[in-house]
């Protein structure tokens, strides 16, 4: 084992193809004419001073200590980091080569691909988002694939998501939290009226930009009138589709059938917990949440915060109705009200919102706007980096930007990097589904194309574990899960029908 050198990094570089070929070798040239013609020994120097120059992000930096150098690009655009990973998808930030656009990628991973149902919901998905147009939704752009890998092009918007919001600053000032869910229901409306039912509809989904305007996002859910695509949820036997927290009671019995009043729930769970800090039943089992959303009322906002006045609790009030038609019957109508009780609000106590410093990302720059006379003007960091394997959304949080220049979540965590050790025989390539965290360990599982040892590599993303033999197969602890729901769901419908019955 090798350990990495200045020179092999700079030759990983070079390799990736991210960085102009004149450019590394003025950069190279700069950095060896102030080390006696020689490359610093502190590769992580060099390292920091990459990034500084804004030749690689950090997170291309990660992996290239991992000597993964190939699969950073998709079709027209560079990959610039890792956003996040969802129950469907990952989502990277990326920039078009030619038109340097920031854009959100959402990759669909391999072994989704396989199954014709996925699929067809990521096509979904891209076409629901298509068919809308409006200032509250994110837009897509284009939807791709290379060989085996779809991805879907987006809009890439750096914000906050609501539920981060609330984790940072708590439960938000009724006037706020009215004003954004006001904002999200006039997008919703949009949909609706475009025959779009979203069936995801949460705070995480809920992203604020820079100019505090709220964005609906993650349409990977979304129920369009056409009757093939409303089949899909059909295709195996899918029949609780959503987030529990959020989960109106009918989807919860069968999420193919619901139509938008379901929505309008979800928005009224949203809007509770953005008023409280936490959805509208926070304790149990998944089952139990989901049967509590059937049965029960939660508790009374005003009983957790006295503070909100009544109008806007019972505006959520009647959005969290069991029974559809006793909710509002248009997410306009909640729109209306929610803007009416700001309006009333004085415009001095109305509550800006603070994103934080903005980290933006590193400004394109020739070779020389970092001094190399004192190598010490990469900084004096660790040189840590942070690692994203959590999330649902294509928000990005800002805090941990000013480490990457990339777009975080409060989900990520320091991960110290080490002087890597070199190992040719693991492949150089960029595995995006391993990177996503949908797939095992390479020593766990056969042998990929991508993974072949022909390939050169340095590093390996994961050492855990030995040759796999002798390991038991562990259970599927979400299908255990999903069995349990659907029975209990079961268990409900006919202890209804008999109490019916009966009575």
């Amino acid at each position: 084992m090798q350990k990495l050198t200045a020179e092999m990094l700079i030759r990983l570089v070079e390799k990736s193809q991210l960085v102009d070929p004149q450019k590394l070798k003025r950069f190279e040239k700069k950095l060896r004419n102030h080390h006696d013609g020689k490359l610093p020994s502190d590769v992580k120097l060099v390292g920091r001073l990459l990034v500084k120059n804004n030749m690689v992000t950090a997170w291309h930096l990660e992996k290239l200590y991992l000597g993964k150098y190939k699969g950073f690009f998709l079709g027209k655009y560079k990959l610039l980091g890792h956003i996040g990973t969802g129950g469907m998808s990952s989502v990277y930030l990326a920039e078009h080569t030619k038109l340097n656009h920031k854009r959100a990628i959402k990759v669909l991973p391999k072994k989704r691909v396989s199954d014709s149902s996925y699929l067809a919901r990521f096509e979904l998905e891209a076409k629901a988002i298509a068919s809308l147009n409006h200032p509250n939704i994110v837009t897509a752009y284009d939807i791709d694939n290379i060989d085996d890998v779809h991805y879907m092009v987006m809009e890439y918007v750096d914000g906050l998501d609501l539920q981060a919001l609330v984790k940072r600053d708590g439960a938000l000032d009724p006037s706020l939290a009215a004003d954004l869910v006001a904002q999200a229901a006039r997008g919703l409306q949009h949909a609706h009226d475009n025959g779009v039912v979203h069936r995801d509809v949460k705070p995480a989904n809920l992203l604020l930009d820079e100019k505090d305007r709220v964005r609906l996002l993650d349409m990977g859910l979304a129920l369009m009138d056409e009757e093939e695509e409303a089949s899909l949820t059909m295709a195996n036997n899918e029949n609780v589709l959503g987030t529990a927290d959020y989960l109106a009671p009918e989807q919860a019995i069968d999420s193919h059938s619901v139509d938008h009043r379901a929505d309008i729930y979800a928005l009224g769970c949203a809007m509770y917990y953005l008023l409280t800090g936490q959805p509208p039943f926070n304790k149990g089992t998944l089952a139990q949440r989901i049967a509590m959303h059937q049965t029960e009322m939660p508790q009374p906002i005003r009983s957790l915060r006295p503070s909100v006045p009544g109008e806007l609790e019972g505006i959520c009030v009647k959005m969290i109705q069991k029974q559809p038609e006793y909710r509002y019957q248009r997410v306009a109508d909640v729109a209306e009200a929610l803007e009416k009780f700001v309006a009333k609000v004085p415009k001095g106590q109305k509550v800006v919102i603070g994103l934080g410093d903005d980290p933006g990302l590193p400004v394109s720059s020739s070779s020389s706007s970092i001094s190399l006379d004192d190598p010490f003007t990469a900084g004096t960091g660790t040189g840590d980096t942070l690692s994203n394997k959590n999330d649902d959304t294509m928000t990005s949080s800002r805090k941990r930007l000013v480490e990457e220049g990339l777009s975080p979540s409060d989900s990520g965590k320091l991960v110290s990097v080490k002087r890597p050790e070199v190992d040719f025989d693991e492949a150089s390539y960029l595995n995006l589904q391993a990177e996503s965290g949908y797939q095992q360990p390479a020593s766990s599982r056969p042998a990929s194309a991508l993974d072949s040892s022909s390939s050169v590599g340095i590093g390996s993303e994961s050492r855990k574990g030995g040759s796999g033999s002798g390991s038991g197969k562990r259970p599927d602890i979400s299908l255990i899960i999903a069995l349990m729901v659907a029975f209990f769901m079961v268990a409900i419908t006919i202890g209804f029908i008999l109490a019916r019955a009966v009575g």
